[in-house]
Order: structure tokens, then C-alpha cells, then sequence
């Protein structure tokens, strides 16, 4: 079995700093990493910034800074960003860097090879904003501007000499690829949007720009610059060491696993992406997963409409855990969700400070009233004790199924229901009653410190920092967690130490 997965996130367009839906991407993707490391897979977690384009151009301009330097200084907000959602990605690539620009060319001159390029003239609405080109039925205009439809962005109308890749010739290829990958757009929903996008008719598409400079110049000829896209979308390629193909890298982890993104970016990664590797004989991801958008109120966040949220703030003011607990959990992942002080509180005080720090507390606490702080020697389990112990077992493979197409949330909500049995389990058991009894008491409190086991070696990618404290009452450290370990009911040894540790989660008032 191909024990191999490989991540990315979008690589982030840094004309201003990081928000909320930035994170989301992040955290999302760092929750899968962990998750199959965990599961004895090789991870490869790619993130990055995508430092090209007129956007860029202009907002370097409009703070009087040169291109590089811009990126530079914004890019590291975003490099920093890393480190303070506490991902574990593997590589944080650039698209000014020199690895990329190569892998760019080395793409680029493919395509000339297999005349999938020509030089035309393009005609039509273009975004700056987007970085994206538009039909005359996407646009429509609000105040006397022409805007796109579904972004809601400033569109002008742009007549230039460009080089075209030859998308149209390519719209069969891609159905039929479709087709015999139905899993390769996820959700169902974003599925059915390209594919009716796709067979409503592709369009050559314009693959360079004369109008403006920072970009990659087109090999041969520099007067034009490569469309942003095609330069972008290159990164997932860039970091593997292409066109070295004998890399170990690239042998390793290319087709990469699942490329997530937001929805807004659907049509670049699931129409133009696929294609372009299809026309130089390389073979597409296994899926791209489209998120839904983090909204401010009931509008996606944008620089423009000024309502950033920003996520350091929020990491400031609640920690970094509840928030990523709180992304994964109350967000229906692939649909829309918004974030705000209420939800979020609730869901510290309910989830995380009453159901698993309350647990872990009083079963450590009753433990080492009872019975010191040492595992316990058990007396034969009985049928309630295998009931809960079990539900992890018959559960275990679904779960990996679940996971594997992205369902976060039938994985956070099978937490919260073992959760919420075992402290129903704690509290029927009574073992404060069972002094006299002291097998059966022994034998409840077993039970119980190994549903905290289980249940925080599944909380771990998603609240690492708080699981690992958890983890760490079986002095179990980050390198020795292992997902399989959740199917054994004896895992915990008579004898062993058990450790006291700290309130894991303060309840907000």
C-alpha cells in the first residue's frame, strides 16, 4: 500500500497581510498532515506565497517599494504565520525563487514542444484583483463598474498581444478524466460546477501578459511575462524538485494527495491545472478538495471591504488551540462558515474546558485520591466497560474511510461523542461508591484513563499542543503517538507512572 501523502495548501497572494480564511487553509491542511503522520505515513505539507502579478506590481507600487522587496517584507508574515498556527508543513515555497522559476520555464518549454502554446491577441475582461479572465456572461455592472459576478471584483477590459494555451482542445480530456476519477473534485458540489462549467464550452486560454513586468519573463521572448496561474500553480511541482523527475522527492510524492483550496480558486486548480499537466504528459493530483469561505458577518473577508478578521488577535485573546478546535469543529467543511466571540467561547466552555479538560482532571484527581498515581491492576472488563472501550474498534476503519475523503466532520463529531459518553460513563459508574470494591473501582478507572488515551491521540491533530499535554499524564510524547493504538484496550500498563498535569482549558466568563 502507498503509504505516501502528500499536502498543499493554496500558496497565499501576499499584496496584504494574512486573515482568517488564510488560516483556515492552513489549519485544515496541518489537521490532515498530522492526522495520516500519525497513521504511519510519509507526509510531505507544502504551504507558500505567490509573489507575482499586477496585483502585486501595483501594491508595491502604491507603497512605493520595489516588487522583491514588497514580497519580502509580506512574505515573511506569511512564513511567520506558519509558526504561529503551529503547522507542520515540511517546505514554504516561493515563486520568486529561483527553484521555481526553473520548474516554471522547464513547464512553459514543454508545452511550446508540443505546440500546445501560440501568440495571438486577447481581447476581454480581466481582474486584477483575481488574476483571472472573464466571459461577458460572468460580468455585470453595480454603479456604472464592471464587476465579476461570483468574486464581486473590479473587472477592465484588456486588448493585448498574449500567447494562448490550447484549453478547448483539451475539454473531452478533461471530462473524461473527470470521469474516470469522480473523486478528483471534492465536495460533490464543486464537482458538478466544473463539470457543468466544462461542457458549456473551454475557450483558449491567454497565458501571458505584455501590459506589465513582474512575473516570470516567457523563455525567448521578454517582452511577455507568464500568466500568474500558470507560474502559480507550478509551486506544487517547484517543491518537489521538478523537472528533476528522478528526484526522490518528486518519485515519491507526485501526484500530490489532495491539493485544498478555497472555492474561489476552483476553476484554476480543478479546469486549467489538470490540463496543463495533461498536455506535458504529467500525470494530475489525486483530488483537490474546494473549502468553503471564513465570512465576516455574511460577506467573505476582503482588503477591500475592510472586515479582516485577524486571526492573531483571536490566537491572542483565547490561545491557538480553541481556535483550531473551533475552525475544524463548527465549520461544515466545503461550506461557508463565519466565526465570532460568542461561538467560539461557547464552544471553549462546552467542548474543550467541560467535556475534555473537566474529564481528564477529575479522573487524575480521583486517581490519585484513590488508588495513587499509578495504573491500576484491573479486575475482567464488563459489558458496559467494552461497550466504550469498543466503540473506537468498530468504528476505526469507517473513521479512516471518513478521513480519507476529507470528512472533517464525522471525525470531530465521533470525538465529541465519545467525549460526552465518557463522562456519562464516569459519572454512571460511580466509583466513589465502589471503595469496598476495590477490583471494580480499579477497573473503572482504567477504563476511563484509557478513553482519555484514545480520545487524545484523536484530538491530537487538531489541538496538538493541549493533546500532547493530555498525552503526557502516559508520558506518551508527539514521536511515540500512533493512531492504530486506539484499537487496544490494554494498552496501559499495571504500575506505570501516571502523571498530574495542569488545567488544560480556563473557562470563559
Amino acid at each position: 500500500m502507498d503509504k505516501n501523502f502528500y499536502i498543499t495548501t493554496p500558496i497565499y497572494y501576499p499584496s496584504a497581510k494574512p486573515h482568517m480564511g488564510h488560516a483556515y487553509s492552513s489549519i485544515v491542511s496541518d489537521f490532515f498532515a498530522r492526522l495520516k503522520k500519525i497513521q504511519g505515513y510519509d507526509v510531505f505539507f507544502l504551504t507558500g506565497t505567490d509573489e507575482h502579478g499586477q496585483k502585486i506590481q501595483r501594491a508595491a507600487e502604491s507603497k512605493g517599494k520595489d516588487p522583491i522587496k514588497f514580497c519580502d517584507e509580506i512574505s515573511k508574515t506569511f512564513k511567520d504565520l506558519c509558526e504561529t498556527l503551529n503547522l507542520s508543513n515540511n517546505d514554504f515555497i516561493r515563486t520568486t525563487e529561483d527553484r521555481h522559476k526553473k520548474s516554471v520555464e522547464n513547464l512553459w518549454n514543454i508545452l511550446v514542444n508540443k505546440k500546445e502554446i501560440y501568440l495571438s491577441k486577447y481581447s476581454g475582461w480581466y481582474s486584477v484583483s483575481d488574476e483571472a479572465f472573464y466571459a461577458d456572461d460572468e460580468i455585470e455592472e453595480v454603479n456604472g463598474l464592471k464587476i465579476c459576478k461570483v468574486s464581486g471584483s473590479k473587472v477592465e477590459w484588456v486588448e493585448e498581444e498574449s500567447y494562448f494555451f490550447k484549453l478547448s482542445k483539451w475539454q473531452s480530456s478533461l471530462l473524461k478524466f473527470y470521469e474516470d476519477n469522480p473523486e478528483f473534485i471534492l465536495p460533490e458540489t464543486r464537482k458538478n460546477e466544473v463539470i457543468s462549467f466544462v461542457k458549456r464550452g473551454l475557450k483558449d486560454l491567454s497565458i501571458s501578459r505584455k501590459s506589465f513586468s513582474w512575473g516570470i519573463k516567457v523563455p525567448n521572448n521578454d517582452d511577455h511575462v507568464i500568466y500568474v496561474w500558470l507560474d502559480a500553480l507550478t509551486n506544487y511541482l517547484s517543491a518537489l524538485n521538478y523537472p528533476n523527475v528522478n528526484d526522490n522527492l518528486y518519485k515519491k510524492f507526485w501526484p500530490a494527495t489532495v491539493h485544498i483550496i478555497g472555492k474561489d480558486i476552483l476553476r484554476f486548480h480543478a479546469i486549467y491545472w489538470p490540463a496543463f499537466l495533461l498536455a506535458a504528459d504529467i500525470e494530475p493530483p489525486k483530488r483537490v478538495y474546494g473549502h468553503g469561505w471564513i465570512l465576516s458577518g455574511d460577506e467573505k473577508m476582503s482588503k477591500s471591504k475592510g472586515n479582516i478578521l485577524d486571526p492573531i488577535e483571536i490566537i491572542e485573546k483565547y490561545g491557538l488551540d480553541p481556535l483550531r478546535y473551533y475552525l475544524l469543529k463548527e465549520v461544515s467543511f466545503g461550506n461557508d462558515g463565519n466565526i465570532s466571540n460568542e461561538k467560539l467561547e461557547n464552544c471553549i466552555n462546552s467542548d474543550l474546558a467541560n467535556n475534555y479538560g473537566n474529564l481528564c482532571q477529575r479522573v487524575i484527581s480521583f486517581c490519585e485520591k484513590n488508588i495513587g498515581l499509578k495504573v491500576p491492576d484491573i479486575d475482567k472488563f464488563n459489558k458496559d466497560d467494552m461497550e466504550i472501550l469498543n466503540n473506537f474498534k468498530v468504528n476505526f476503519e469507517n473513521l479512516k474511510k471518513q478521513i480519507d475523503k476529507q470528512n472533517i466532520n464525522f471525525y470531530l463529531n465521533f470525538i465529541v461523542d465519545q467525549l460526552f459518553k465518557a463522562n456519562k460513563y464516569f459519572n454512571d459508574q460511580e466509583p466513589w461508591k465502589k471503595k469496598t470494591d476495590k477490583k471494580r473501582l480499579n477497573t473503572i478507572v482504567y477504563v476511563a484513563l484509557e478513553i482519555i488515551r484514545k480520545i487524545s491521540i484523536l484530538l491530537y491533530p487538531i489541538i496538538p499542543e493541549s493533546s500532547l499535554k493530555a498525552l503526557h499524564i502516559f508520558d506518551i510524547s508527539e514521536k511515540d503517538i500512533d493512531f492504530e493504538t486506539i484499537l487496544d484496550n490494554n494498552f496501559l500498563n499495571k504500575g506505570d507512572k501516571i502523571n498530574k498535569i495542569e488545567i488544560l482549558f480556563n473557562k470563559i466568563t
